[in-house]
């Protein structure tokens, strides 16, 4: 059970917290649930942060000062590399073509999606029945991982044991094990039906399925789906006035699942994805990271990440660069604005890169270069919206400012150019005011004859103009404090 305390924050200044809420009696918000701690308050904006999330703390404890925000030691807290999107349509022999001329931009794991199990020739088939498809995979996983890591990455696999489809050898041996009320007729949405986690031997089909998987096989990684809401939340085995308590027990028992998958596979990441539908502080404690959204629109990113941290830190948010035009609504955005959109969470691509020329795969190797320094800060400073996506205007901003103040990233993002109007100023803030810093291009240029380097009071008053001149146009610059 969580428990919801509100307490009058009083942080030293000296703290990582004080740069979240540095006036003294600002009001905190702390959840305790299982063995962690999560505490939000609000910077000198007024704006939401993440304090502390960690180790559970007692009730009269302080929150730690001189670190950052922690997560629990049974969870890895490695900084999110880059995946590969491996695509619903990829088998074995296209791989090697994707491959051909090796991991040329750095990626660290590749992530095998949809697709590799059951019958699974289209959505409508297969869920449920988790066996390697032979035709596919002719070698099962093993030739697949074993050509992964020939490339120096680690391997990852998609999963959504939750869901089946009618036609399925699962569900045409347990039509049962199904959500459902006798009296209506079974609403299928995506081809598919949920299966009834409540009932112990779908729970522990649902564990065995995901233990064998990673007993057998090297899987860094397993991007746990969720596709379809509840219909017709019945559970007719048990009594009328019993059924309610569906939605208790089915949660109960899928994180008892993750907990055991924890606890016997502990060197394995496990990310909620759900399209987002499936992010809160229960879950957070069982998995290491959270898929917001499956629009992946860089622009339309701009502003779910924006509502995300709200509530969450950076550092649990997967943020994958997709193809272009996208999608969703089948906007075209450069490689670069992409990328900065993704980077303000934890980068991932999930590109085609079999369609990528010689120059998408230098922008993107750069790009990939430029992040590695800067993404601790993002995914665990102190987050500034300078010019909020919501705000309904051209221009987005965010600054990231490490807890110590020794280093800032800056993102800008224009949406539409007009009258050739120059992009407004931006004035960072949180760095420290008597500190000199150079500002750097991450990628961009800066207008104007501003000096490269100077005071935290001069950038924080005279601000950056960053040389945006087209639509969907994007730039990032990083302040390094100099060392004394």
């Amino acid at each position: 059970m969580l428990a919801l305390i509100m307490t009058a924050g009083r942080l030293s200044a000296n703290s990582q917290a004080a740069g979240t809420a540095s006036n003294t009696g600002r009001k905190l918000f702390r959840l305790d649930g299982g063995d962690v701690t999560y505490a939000m308050g609000a910077n000198a904006r007024g704006e939401l942060q993440t304090v502390y999330w960690g180790r559970r703390l007692a009730t009269s404890d302080p929150l730690p000062t001189h670190v950052p925000v922690t997560y629990a030691d049974e969870i890895n807290d490695t900084e999110q590399e880059f995946p590969g999107w491996g695509g619903g349509v990829l088998d074995e022999p296209a791989l090697k073509i994707m491959y051909a001329d090796g991991n040329r931009i750095g990626v660290k794991r590749f992530v095998r999606d949809d697709g590799w199990f059951g019958q699974r020739k289209n959505d409508r088939a297969g869920l449920g029945d988790w066996y390697v498809n032979l035709q596919k995979f002719p070698h099962g996983l093993e030739s697949l991982i074993a050509k992964v890591h020939s490339l120096e990455m680690d391997f990852g696999l998609w999963v959504e044991p939750e869901m089946v489809n009618p036609d399925s050898d699962l569900y045409r041996r347990h039509p049962d094990w199904v959500i459902n009320f006798r009296s209506r007729p079974r609403t299928e949405e995506r081809n598919q039906l949920v299966l009834n986690l409540a009932r112990p031997e779908v729970r522990e089909y649902v564990y065995s399925v995901a233990n064998r998987l990673l007993s057998e096989n090297q899987i860094a990684f397993l991007k746990w789906d969720l596709n379809r809401p509840w219909a017709e939340p019945g559970r007719p085995e048990v009594a009328s006035d019993e059924e309610k308590e569906i939605y208790v027990i089915y949660t109960c028992n899928y994180y008892s699942i993750l907990a055991e998958l924890r606890q016997k596979h502990p060197g394995v990441e496990i990310e909620s994805c759900s399209g987002g539908g499936r992010v809160d502080l229960g879950v957070l404690h069982c998995v290491d990271e959270v898929w917001t959204s499956d629009n992946t629109d860089p622009f339309d990113r701009l502003s779910i990440q924006d509502g995300f941290a709200d509530a969450y830190t950076p550092g649990v948010m997967m943020a994958w660069m997709t193809d272009s035009p996208n999608w969703v609504n089948h906007r075209g955005t450069s490689l670069p604005y992409r990328f900065l959109s993704s980077m303000e969470g934890s980068l991932g691509i999930g590109a085609n890169l079999n369609k990528w020329t010689s120059e998408d795969f230098t922008t993107a190797k750069e790009m990939i270069v430029a992040y590695k320094p800067i993404r601790g800060v993002v995914q665990h400073g102190l987050l500034y919206r300078l010019i909020s996506p919501q705000s309904n205007g051209e221009l987005a901003t965010t600054e990231s400012v490490a807890p110590e103040r020794s280093l800032a990233v800056v993102f800008e993002f224009l949406h539409s150019q007009q009258m050739r109007y120059p992009a407004p100023m931006v004035f960072p803030e949180g760095l420290n005011q008597s500190a000199t810093y150079t500002v750097r291009p991450l990628y961009g240029h800066l207008t104007g004859n501003a000096s490269a380097k100077a005071s935290g009071a001069f950038w924080m008053g005279r601000g950056i103009n960053a040389d945006l001149q087209s639509d969907y146009d994007a730039a990032a610059f990083v302040f390094e404090r100099s060392k004394q």
